[in-house]
């Protein structure tokens, strides 16, 4: 982890090296940021940062993919983190029940990988930009099917 910066946030700062459920961990540590940022920033500059995030995530997930040796390596959690931020950016403010669904759903969606996130995942595998892009797009898939039940859910109660 310590060998290059790229490690240190594909690795999401270290909550990827958990030894049980690697994605569920970086989730966490990313919920908690979030909660944490979300009292100095601003909507604008949360959506900021999650862009710049989404984009030096990339080039962290590819080199550290490379360096790994590994197209998809489980702990590269970055995606998790800045997918599960786009769900908290869209979502909030919110009550932590609804952060608690919104958690528990993308957790279901990213591991499971049904229908769409599952072919995000098979789609875009391979070393260099286009396999970090995947590493990101099947979380983004989940982040947006996470949104679409939470907005359902929303309409239907």
């Amino acid at each position: 982890m310590t060998r290059h910066a790229a490690h240190w946030i594909a690795l999401g700062f270290g909550s990827g090296l958990s030894p049980v459920a690697p994605g569920t961990a970086g989730t966490l540590w990313a919920w908690a940021v979030w909660l944490l940022l979300s009292q100095w920033l601003d909507s604008t500059s949360l959506g900021v940062l999650l862009l710049t995030s989404t984009l030096v995530g990339w080039w962290a997930c590819t080199l550290t993919a490379r360096h790994l040796r590994s197209l998809d390596p489980s702990n590269i959690v970055w995606d998790e983190v800045v997918a599960f931020w786009l769900v908290l950016w869209v979502l909030m403010p919110a009550g932590w029940l609804a952060q608690l669904a919104a958690f528990a759903l993308f957790r279901f969606f990213d591991a499971v990988k049904p229908g769409p996130v599952g072919w995000a995942d098979r789609s875009f595998h391979g070393f260099g930009p286009r396999g970090g892009f995947g590493i990101l797009a099947d979380d983004f898939v989940a982040a947006f099917l996470t949104l679409l039940v939470m907005a359902a859910w929303k309409a239907l109660f």
